[in-house]
């Protein structure tokens, strides 16, 4: 079976990347014991990702992929964006980044969002991105308490619960991680 680094310490992460790829071991940063945070230092989604796919790929010389995720908020400009983790701060809060979403929103009437991932995949040869979109809106209040992050507040198109409230089979199949780790996996298939 085929190895590949995840470079993330996100065990939620990891979860959804192994509910989607088949036929590799799929191990992450904590797998590997390799603690150092990665700062993100770019401004893009693209950036972030391919900074920790190439930072990490030259630690362990081992095919990696990485990824930047985010909610864009149309009223707000695309933000919180690549600050999506650091919204309300450092500490990366996700109840208190939720509590500042409102907060900005409060007397928006476009509420329209979308989650964004971008994948970096970086091989001895190759760096490729692949990017999964989920468009939707912002509620009006924190509605369930299943998935993480903004997943109680983001209504996907075409529902009127949150990811947050829906189960975790169909929020897997939606979700912007999962679209894009799709594009990877059928890479990687094509490739081996």
């Amino acid at each position: 079976m085929k190895k590949l680094i995840f470079a993330t310490h996100n065990q939620n992460k990891v979860q959804e990347v192994n509910a989607v790829f088949k036929g590799f071991s799929i191990l992450s940063l904590a797998d590997l014991d390799y603690n150092k945070e990665i700062e993100e230092t770019e401004n893009t989604f693209v950036g972030n990702a391919l900074l920790k796919a190439r930072h990490v790929f030259d630690v362990f010389k081992t095919p990696v992929f990485s990824d930047d995720s985010g909610l864009e908020v149309v009223a707000l400009n695309g933000a919180p964006g690549v600050y999506s983790a650091r919204y309300a701060g450092e500490e990366k809060n996700h109840a208190k980044n939720n509590a500042k979403l409102l907060a900005a929103l409060a007397n928006e009437s476009n509420r329209t969002a979308q989650f964004k991932t971008v994948i970096a995949y970086k091989d001895e040869t190759t760096e490729l991105t692949f990017e999964g979109i989920v468009k939707g809106s912002i509620a009006k209040q924190i509605s369930g308490s299943g998935g993480f992050g903004y997943d109680p507040l983001f209504i996907p198109e075409s529902y009127n619960k949150t990811f947050g409230e829906l189960p975790s089979a169909v929020k897997l199949r939606l979700s912007h991680r999962s679209r894009a780790i799709a594009k990877l996996h059928d890479y990687l298939k094509s490739i081996t």
